[in-house]
């Protein structure tokens, strides 16, 4: 074993990581105050790297981690850490998805409910002062078909938490074979699409899944769907989506993400945003959240443990 255990945390995270790791023996060093050049001149040297989403880890900055073993993600998303630069460095990159799968599950079903039933626009129409019983008659999920796309850690708690509502469930992951299990078929995308009353989407924003909600996969559905998106905001065209909503192929929209958000996702400024985004701020049609879904109070203890059980298998020689 190495005598120079050392991790630097660019980002903060809850405290159970860092006291963790020390008890592990890592040399744990704060640098979440540091901008890029001091983080890419000090990184020489250290084993470990703790992220979230506030820097990117690009080739030029992972070509100075000559020491580097592992880079530890508090958190699900992966588009700003190059993953192919990393591997070729032999350098593990850990998620942390098991932190955050029951809140986005809770959080999907949230929003599905909120918008099927009308919520947010029948609480600001009471608190104008209007009383508008007819005009918010809710549509029931019972019965219902609810298609998942991508069957990971959150597909997988979104379908758990859908038992009880007496739908059928089916899920569509490329990426799986064999995934079905008690709570959801595996379906083809042809059939999800043929079936489907609802449609939820928790895959990872990937090069080739830029836009993978557009107008053709709209137009595929057999019926109009709910759509709801808890996953990353740039697997959705959004103005795909209004298009859709304006004809009617889309009954309406939950979106915890948004295609404009920054890399860091920790602002957007609705104002400055184009016409479709200002289209979803007016529509009726249309729930959001401000990129949520997996932040709880428990979650981001969650993503600590999570990392901890992980970086205690790795091997550093």
């Amino acid at each position: 074993m190495t005598a120079n255990k050392k991790v630097m945390f660019i980002d903060k995270t809850d405290p159970v990581l860092w006291e963790a790791l020390e008890m592990q023996g890592y040399q744990c060093e704060d640098y979440t105050g540091s901008d890029r050049d001091k983080v890419m001149k000090d990184l020489p040297g250290f084993l470990g790297l703790i992220v979230r989403s506030r820097m990117k880890l690009d080739r030029e900055l992972l070509s100075r981690a000559t020491t580097l073993k592992f880079i530890g993600r508090s958190g699900v998303g992966l588009e700003h850490i190059d993953l192919e630069y990393a591997a070729e460095r032999d350098i593990l990159v850990l998620p942390s998805p098991e932190g955050s799968r029951d809140t986005v599950g809770e959080h999907t079903i949230g929003l599905l409910l909120c918008l099927m039933n009308h919520l947010a626009r029948a609480d600001r129409q009471v608190r104008r002062g209007e009383w508008i019983r007819a005009g918010n008659r809710a549509t029931e999920l019972k019965g219902k078909t609810v298609g998942i796309i991508g069957y990971g850690n959150m597909g997988t708690a979104f379908a758990q938490r859908l038992k009880g509502f007496d739908v059928q469930v089916m899920a569509y992951d490329k990426f799986k074979t064999g995934y079905g299990d008690e709570n959801a078929a595996a379906v083809d995308l042809p059939t999800l699409q043929a079936e489907a009353d609802v449609v939820s989407l928790h895959i990872p924003f990937l090069p080739e899944n830029h836009y993978f909600v557009n107008d053709a996969f709209l137009e595929s559905f057999a019926k109009p769907i709910f759509l709801v998106n808890t996953a990353r905001g740039l697997v959705l065209e959004t103005e795909a989506l209004v298009r859709k909503l304006k004809s009617g192929k889309v009954l309406g929209a939950a979106l915890d993400v948004i295609e404009y958000e920054e890399m860091s996702f920790v602002h957007l400024d609705p104002k400055k945003q184009p016409a479709a985004f200002q289209f979803l701020l007016q529509s009726d049609s249309v729930i959001l959240s401000p990129h949520i879904a997996g932040w709880s109070h428990e979650s981001e203890r969650g993503h600590a443990l999570a990392l901890v059980e992980k970086i205690a298998k790795v091997a550093v020689e």
